[in-house]
């Protein structure tokens, strides 16, 4: 990524952390111009303290945290917690609590419908429960579960542009007693307020996961270069499965090009405008894979000093490639299945499921059946991953697109180091076409961008390709040049050195090629001053 690109993209997060704190001063201001005719002094004074700590950080987990602190605080409560609602789910998570149990508490999850805080989802209404023993809403297993006795109970539903995004509940007031109706109009100014400042939290959590992608994805290609009949065999499957939400499984030799095609699956479909994220499975062991997908909490393990997001949530809502699946460990293999069948995954060293939208793009240069039969990869997930698979050929199979790619490779390389740009003499594309190409696509790659390297002229020649290449480019398809085009590049040549009184640089540089390029073909051609005067003699 070029600097400026990073400029731009580190401009962009700073806007918008501008623009949130901006937003939510605004809304703050109204709420507590609201509030002002309403609320006592000392109330106004608790929910401006609380207002100031929701608006002091963007990072998400910390204004849930500050939120459910403040709610104890400013409700004279001995806990409070903070619900977020997964609608795709149907479930309510303990985001943030406080109180003597909140440790045990974040991260559980239940029904939406079940509870008091799933009557508030349900109806967006506030409740004050004073003996909630009465009420039949109640669940009492999260009291069991934690040993900890409610006894009065207020639900306020977190409201933002009519939508209800979750529940702020405070229990039991201190020093006994009941909350009272003006407690419950508090809460309910409160809960709209932390609704406002964890929606922002979450806008900039998902712009900052936009930008970690946009750094990681910027530059990943989907060209397909080739109109070989291999090639449109292959591109007429990809644009039958490409509007599908169907999971692809691509096979083929290393180096074909599998992440390219998945590209321009991704970029043909629905999802294009999303998240595209590339994941190599067998570059990273076993314990970093699992924490590179499925994301880790704090103190997970050693060395989990933060909250780490994985490719999967990165990837919501767009398209997650895996490659090289044919690697991933028996119990990575297991956490995958369970996500492909269920659509939801717990971070590792976390107890909250988080749902998502995913579609999945596998690829492998294994043979998976003899693999299943060797008892080293699942059945089950090869089914999951092989609902439509799409075989990549080998470049030796496609040579007819080696000129093609050559010169898009020649136009690449030349640009990205800087230098002007290359062509491809035809018999160095007589030599990359007659090579087999055990590396296929990325070999060729690799082996156009060290010939434009040491290329000092304007044309690839194939001095400038590896030995090896011309030694297995006997008995394989060459490109023809015609004998027409080589007498008249001859005749070009002859010309340009007669009008430079065959002083060789100057005649390169009339050419616009370089002087040992021009040497080059003086030896191809045999072209010497003795022999180019005895040809017009005798004509």
């Amino acid at each position: 990524m070029s600097r400026g690109r990073r400029l731009s993209v580190r401009q962009a997060t700073n806007a918008a952390d501008l623009v949130f704190h901006l937003v939510l001063h605004a809304w703050v201001v109204k709420a507590m111009d609201l509030a002002v005719s309403t609320f006592p002094p000392k109330t106004l004074a608790a929910l401006t303290e609380a207002s100031a700590a929701i608006n002091s950080t963007l990072d998400l987990d910390e204004v849930l945290a500050q939120i459910a602190r403040t709610a104890a605080s400013v409700m004279q409560a001995e806990a409070s917690s903070v619900l977020l609602l997964d609608r795709r789910r149907n479930t309510l998570t303990f985001a943030a609590a406080f109180g003597e149990q909140s440790p045990a508490l974040v991260g559980r999850e239940f029904d939406a419908e079940l509870g008091i805080a799933g009557h508030v989802i349900r109806t967006g209404k506030a409740e004050n429960i004073g003996d909630v023993s009465q009420n039949p809403d109640f669940f009492r297993g999260i009291d069991e579960q934690l040993r900890f006795h409610t006894v009065g109970l207020m639900a306020a539903p977190m409201v933002y542009k009519s939508e209800v995004i979750g529940v702020v509940e405070v229990l039991n007031r201190r020093g006994g007693g009941t909350f009272g109706s003006a407690d419950l109009a508090l809460l309910e100014v409160f809960a709209n307020l932390a609704a406002f400042g964890a929606r922002n939290a979450q806008a900039h959590a998902s712009l900052q996961r936009e930008n970690r992608v946009l750094r990681e994805s910027v530059l990943a290609r989907s060209d397909i270069i080739g109109s070989s009949p291999a090639v449109k065999a292959m591109l007429r499957l990809a644009d039958r499965v490409a509007p599908t939400n169907a999971t692809v499984l691509l096979v083929g030799e290393t180096g074909t090009g599998k992440e390219v095609l998945a590209k321009y699956i991704h970029n043909a479909s629905p999802r294009a405008k999303k998240a595209f994220v590339a994941v190599n499975c067998a570059a990273l062991p076993e314990t970093l894979l699992e924490s590179e997908l499925f994301g880790h909490e704090k103190g997970a393990f050693t060395g989990a000093f933060a909250q780490h997001i994985g490719r999967f949530e990165l990837a919501d809502n767009g398209t997650l490639f895996l490659d090289e699946i044919g690697d991933i460990s028996a119990s990575t293999q297991v956490k995958l299945l369970r996500l492909l069948q269920e659509r939801a995954f717990t971070r590792v060293g976390g107890t909250q499921t988080i749902a998502c939208d995913v579609r999945v793009i596998a690829a492998t240069n294994r043979d998976l059946k003899a693999a299943i039969a060797a008892g080293r990869f699942r059945d089950d997930l090869f089914y999951r991953l092989n609902v439509f698979p799409i075989e990549l050929p080998s470049l030796r199979e496609r040579r007819a697109d080696i000129p093609a790619l050559a010169v898009h490779f020649t136009r690449l390389a030349s640009a990205e180091l800087g230098v002007p740009p290359r062509a491809v003499s035809g018999e160095a594309l007589e030599v990359l076409s007659g090579y087999d190409w055990p590396g296929n696509i990325r070999e060729l790659a690799n082996v156009i961008e060290r010939a434009v390297l040491l290329c000092d002229g304007l044309e690839v020649l194939p001095s400038h390709l590896p030995a090896e290449l011309k030694k297995g480019s006997g008995g394989a398809p060459e490109v023809e040049i015609s004998p027409t085009l080589r007498g008249q590049e001859r005749a070009m040549i002859i010309k340009a050195l007669e009008d430079t009184y065959w002083n060789q640089s100057e005649a390169a540089r009339v050419l616009g090629i370089s002087r040992d390029n021009l040497r080059y073909r003086l030896k191809k051609y045999k072209i010497t001053r003795e022999g180019a005067k005895s040809d017009q003699d005798a004509t």
